[in-house]
């Protein structure tokens, strides 16, 4: 049964072209290049520690280098409103067509802005500079927003935004609730389900160290559970989470558009992974009806 659920996620092509999200260090660019194919989607997460111009610049490489760069513009770090124009032409000037307006996770905001309808809102205001803005989703409790205002800000943002990516969850269950919440409440936009690839725990480890010592230490806060979760018997499984969450993922009111796979800087072994995945699925003989 859960090899026919597998199956049937690769059918309906959820793994053919999901976005990588990966943390800007001074080595991940080349690591997208060694792995992933030209014209893939690369995101770029932005951090109160590093700043939005480590992402921009590396979202600024991964244009040059041919893939379709999408950095992560936190509210909570755009200064005023000069700052976002300043960004969205820079960023235009790259030939960067798509945007990732989360909230951001700095306790106190730079300037103008204190969340992502702020600056969706303003984004409108100036013409909507970029072709696909994208927004968060959270499946699980946010430490600082109560559950109802999460679906409801996701009801307010619908018509500035395109498409909706789920934070990390490691239940299925949980997104498949969260999946149905979102569109009994009648927001249609296309779902991403965030989805951690088979990453290694020293090695998710050594890239928190590597992105500053505050950072580090909210870094591996965020996703202690996932950490605690690695490497253990039973523990986390990207199979085994896409078996469980199949149903939801493949039911056509859910509207999922694909994976948004948290690479956590291990570009190569998260895109080996899917790449078997997918292959070892499409060679199996078709469903049973």
């Amino acid at each position: 049964m859960s090899g026919r659920a597998l199956r049937a996620v690769v059918a309906a092509g959820l793994l053919d072209a999901p976005r990588y999200e990966v943390i800007p260090t001074a080595s991940v660019a080349e690591k997208v290049c060694d792995a992933l194919p030209p014209a893939a989607t690369v995101t770029v997460t932005a951090s109160p520690t590093k700043g939005l111009e480590a992402t921009l610049r590396l979202a600024e490489l991964l244009a040059q280098e041919g893939y379709r760069a999408v950095p992560h513009l936190s509210a909570r770090l755009v200064v005023d409103e000069s700052h976002l124009r300043e960004v969205a032409a820079r960023l235009q000037e790259a030939g960067i067509e798509e945007l990732f307006v989360p909230a951001g996770d700095a306790e106190a905001p730079a300037g103008a802005f204190a969340d992502a309808l702020s600056v969706l809102v303003r984004l409108r205001q100036l013409e909507r500079p970029f072709a696909r803005v994208g927004i968060t989703g959270y499946p699980e409790s946010h430490p600082r927003i109560g559950d109802d205002l999460t679906i409801q800000a996701m009801w307010d943002k619908r018509l500035l935004a395109d498409y909706i990516v789920s934070n990390l969850c490691l239940d299925p269950r949980v997104v498949a609730g969260w999946i149905g919440r979102v569109r009994r409440r009648g927001v249609e936009l296309p779902l991403h389900v965030g989805l951690p690839g088979p990453v290694e725990r020293a090695k998710l480890v050594a890239v928190a160290a590597k992105i500053g010592v505050g950072e580090s230490s909210r870094f591996i806060a965020r996703h202690l559970a996932f950490l605690a979760r690695l490497g253990t018997p039973g523990g986390y499984s990207p199979e085994r989470f896409i078996e469980k969450a199949a149903p939801a993922l493949l039911a056509p009111r859910s509207a999922v558009a694909g994976f948004h796979l948290f690479t956590f800087n291990q570009v190569a072994e998260v895109e080996a992974w899917r790449r078997a995945l997918r292959e070892r699925y499409l060679a199996a003989r078709p469903l049973a009806g």
